[in-house]
């Protein structure tokens, strides 16, 4: 494999373990938050963070690249430990947790508008590119990152502007 695939390699399963990273936090945030219009937006944005996660998948294997599990084992127990912090609470989320969370998924939304974004540049490069519907896909990072922006401001409000 030559250099250049061998980055793109790299790159890819690092977004890869990211999105992994990305799908049970939101999971977990939609569960702490049902029954309110953040978690039906958070069940919403799991589809399209589970529909994404498919997608790059499906890009690794396309450009048969090798998807390196362990790095997407590495981001699963992450999440799982960044669960541990305290927020203030011993048992429950708090107010602050709701805003770290939305504040991490906003940051993970944020990396993959650039993947997208650079999978554009080189899609010339990569013809199976063309085929992934990059266009729409950035369309929808930029909605999700908007969305979450709104979210995690009121988050904000209520968490640190109460009297």
């Amino acid at each position: 494999m030559d250099e250049r695939r061998k980055f793109l390699e790299i790159y890819l399963n690092d977004h890869l373990a990211g999105a992994t990273g990305g799908v049970e936090l939101v999971r977990r945030s939609r569960s702490s938050n049902e029954g309110t219009p953040l978690g039906e937006f958070l069940e919403r944005l799991e589809e399209e963070l589970v529909e994404d996660r498919s997608t790059l998948v499906g890009i690794v294997g396309d450009l048969e690249l090798d998807a390196k599990r362990y790095k997407q084992a590495v981001a699963w127990t992450g999440e799982k430990l960044g669960r541990l912090k305290p927020n203030a609470r011993m048992i429950e989320s708090s107010p602050l947790s709701r805003v770290v969370e939305l504040e991490a998924l906003l940051a993970g939304v944020h990396g993959k508008l650039g993947l997208w974004r650079a999978l554009s540049v080189v899609a010339e490069a990569e013809p199976v590119l063309a085929r992934v519907g990059l266009p729409s896909l950035i369309r929808r990072a930029e909605r999700q990152r908007e969305e979450l922006e709104h979210f995690r401001i009121g988050a904000v409000e209520g968490t640190f502007s109460r009297a």
